[in-house]
Formats: structure tokens, C-alpha cells, sequence
């Protein structure tokens, strides 16, 4: 079934019938009809992934599992492609491999971040999938695969979202 609105990636049908049940559906209609959620990367948005040294990942494996996985680095690391698209290299952790797993079989995921001090909170739902890239040099605040040693060379992946981003900001 085709969304309608933007917050309907998070806000099922299931969902809209608790809200109407506990109260607050009159809330987030009216949001729906006004401004609502944005469905690609403003600048304001950009400016704020821009300062991010962190973010989770939050995916799911074909049987519905979830799984949510810290990412981290140097401030700029989570790059604005385009208005659709955001990017990242990928360190290797602990070799588990459950992200990658679970986007080779569903490609639904969701990037959430707090900045604790501002207290606000970002959720940006899409679809992501692994593509392989060169590393970048120091200077694009990624390190240079030639500057690590061999067993802590960076995996290089990029995260890819697509036009069904929806990117609430709360504050």
C-alpha cells in the first residue's frame, strides 16, 4: 500500500489506531497536513549530520529480526551525497558482520541520532545497501587505508538512502 504522508514509514495503520485510542492521532494529523516530515536532506539537516561523530544503524534480517549497531568517527564522517543519499566508510568492529547480513537480505533501515545537548533527536528512515569505496585521504576525515596497518584498514561502505527518507527532527 502506497504511504501518503512521509511519517507513514513509522505511523502504520496499527499505529494511528493507538495514537487515535490514547489520544494524540489529532496531533500528528495536523502535522500531516501542514509542514510534515521532509523527505530529503535540507541544509539544515546536512548541517547537523555535518557536526556527527556518531549515529546508530538500526536494521533487520529477512525473518524481521532487529538490530541496532553503533557507528562512529571523526566529526563529517556521515556525508550528505544528495538530497536522497548519505554516505559512510565502515570501520571493521568485531567481525560479527549482522549489519552487513541483514542489509544483503533486507534493505530497510533507519539511522537514529541524539545530540544530547541540544536535546534533539533525528530519525531518518530509508533503504540502505553496501556498496564498496576507495578510502578517502585524511583530508575527507576519513583515514587513508595506506595510513593503517593492514589488519585495521578501513572497510569502506557507503550507506545509500533513497527518496522514501523521512527525516523528522524532535526537539
Amino acid at each position: 500500500m502506497p504511504r501518503r504522508y512521509p511519517s507513514d514509514v513509522a505511523f502504520s495503520e496499527s499505529v494511528k489506531k493507538v495514537q487515535q485510542r490514547l489520544g494524540s492521532r489529532d496531533i500528528y494529523e495536523r502535522i500531516e497536513r501542514g509542514e510534515g516530515w521532509t523527505e530529503q536532506v535540507t541544509a539544515g539537516l546536512a548541517g547537523i549530520l555535518a557536526g556527527a561523530d556518531s549515529f546508530y544503524l538500526g536494521t533487520a534480517g529477512a525473518d524481521g529480526q532487529p538490530y541496532i549497531q553503533h557507528r562512529g568517527g571523526p566529526p563529517g564522517f556521515l556525508k550528505v551525497i544528495d538530497d536522497h543519499t548519505l554516505g559512510f566508510a565502515d570501520y571493521y568492529g568485531n567481525q560479527q558482520y549482522i549489519t552487513a547480513g541483514n542489509l544483503d537480505e533486507n534493505g530497510q533501515a533507519i539511522i537514529f541520532m541524539m545530540n544530547y545537548p541540544a536535546r534533539q533527536r533525528i530519525k531518518i528512515w530509508g533503504t540502505a545497501d553496501r556498496r564498496s569505496i576507495r578510502c578517502r585521504t585524511a583530508d575527507d576525515a576519513v583515514p587513508s587505508c595506506e595510513s593503517r596497518p593492514a589488519r585495521d584498514r578501513c572497510r569502506a561502505r557507503a550507506c545509500h538512502r533513497d527518496s522514501n527518507v523521512a527525516a523528522p527532527v524532535d526537539n
